[in-house]
């Protein structure tokens, strides 16, 4: 049965711009010429922070447009659609695709915030990570509540702040913390580490859901500098064209779920979830297959947890995500039907927007009645504690 018009889309992974006052108009006023702002460099908007550029990348935002107009180069605001930045145009926009509510993920910051991660001055940094929540919650989720979904990035550089974070942003109304998809990269501990205990006790305690979005680590498969230059501590161009990093999106989130498989944070945090964003969900079946194949071979000797099979873990702390994944919908079985949702990705270049209903439809077309408002709306709700509105 296909798509019908009862079916609501809730959007696990969407995107916005931010504006450029967002810093501006939140940030102490000792702080406000090195906090983020947008100046022009060459015809084009550019964010400043701390003194440093940063392009504002133009297939972040190429909703509206043909794919022969998409491109890496900078873009101005009035080269996207108000969509992007505008909480009110955006809501129009939603309703012209066919999506109920959505989740929106940051940019200028990086997914997971990874920006301030790096930035020199972490006093600075600390209020910039509190202002994008304040902005994202107060401002743009109070355009409509019951259609942008509360979410927050963290002080990763602090487990403790961290913590501290999740609660602030969970009395606010925050559903889910946007967290790098590995620390590594970032020069953080790795999942396998006590460092991060504090933040995993914080989501367990507030039912926070983590959200791994593909490339929030700053590992971008394909197209991180690499080669003798960058060995050798040099800039070095990618050799790959960035096609290669579009297409293995997922493998970030392959290696994130296997870690945490083996982490034991799952046995140690039992109540904490995770959302595998822009991830796709055709390569779970295989994954959860292979680490239960290596489970069985080598737990005997192994500090890993000789007991709980890894596809048992996924299937109680792990949600799949996807965009346009027939191969995944056809195997959504062996996935979980209760751990599957559908995210629109908007402005993104995989989204199908202005069509993404049309396209899920499509993909959808052999779905049972049940299984599609499970995949569309309900498991979104209940991984975010997110009802629909009475």
């Amino acid at each position: 049965m296909p798509l019908q018009d009862h079916h609501k889309i809730v959007s696990v992974d969407d995107h916005l711009i931010e504006h450029p006052r967002v810093w501006q108009d939140r940030l102490p006023e000792t702080f406000r010429d090195r906090g983020p702002r947008i100046v022009e460099a060459n015809g084009n908007h550019v964010w400043n922070y701390d003194g440093t550029a940063f392009p504002t990348v133009g297939l972040n935002a190429v909703a509206g447009k043909p794919p022969e107009e998409w491109g890496m180069d900078p873009v101005r605001y009035e080269d996207m659609i108000p969509g992007c930045y505008d909480p009110s145009a955006r809501l129009k926009d939603m309703d012209v695709d066919g999506v109920e509510a959505a989740l929106c993920f940051p940019s200028f910051p990086g997914f997971g915030g990874g920006v301030f991660q790096r930035a020199q001055d972490k006093d600075l940094a600390l209020l910039c990570v509190r202002a994008w929540n304040d902005f994202y919650i107060d401002e743009w989720c109070a355009t409509d509540r019951s259609r942008f979904v509360p979410l927050s990035i963290v002080p990763t550089w602090d487990p403790q702040l961290a913590a501290a974070e999740v609660r602030r942003t969970a009395a606010m109304g925050s559903r889910t913390i946007s967290f790098p998809d590995s620390p590594v990269p970032l020069g953080l501990p790795s999942f396998h580490n006590s460092h991060w205990d504090p933040f995993w006790h914080a989501c367990e305690e507030t039912g926070t859901v983590i959200s791994l979005h593909f490339g929030s680590g700053g590992f971008v498969p394909g197209f991180s500098f690499s080669g003798t230059k960058a060995i050798a501590g040099e800039m070095a161009l990618p050799d790959a064209p960035f096609a290669v990093a579009i297409a293995t999106f997922s493998t970030n989130l392959m290696w994130s779920t296997i870690d945490l498989l083996f982490s034991g944070v799952l046995q140690k945090h039992p109540k904490l979830q995770f959302s595998l964003a822009e991830g796709g969900i055709g390569w779970i079946p295989y994954i959860l297959e292979r680490t239960d194949f290596v489970w069985e071979r080598h737990r005997h000797y192994q500090e890993i947890d000789f007991d709980t099979r890894p596809s048992d873990l996924f299937r109680e702390h792990f949600w799949g995500c996807f965009i346009d994944d027939d191969f995944g919908v056809e195997n959504r079985h062996k996935v979980g039907i209760d751990r599957i949702m559908l995210e629109i990705d908007y402005p993104h270049s995989d989204s199908n927007w202005p069509n993404s209903r049309k396209r899920a439809a499509e993909v959808l077309v052999h779905v049972p009645d049940d299984e599609c408002e499970k995949i569309c709306e309900t498991n979104a709700r209940t991984m975010l504690n997110f009802p629909a509105p009475v």
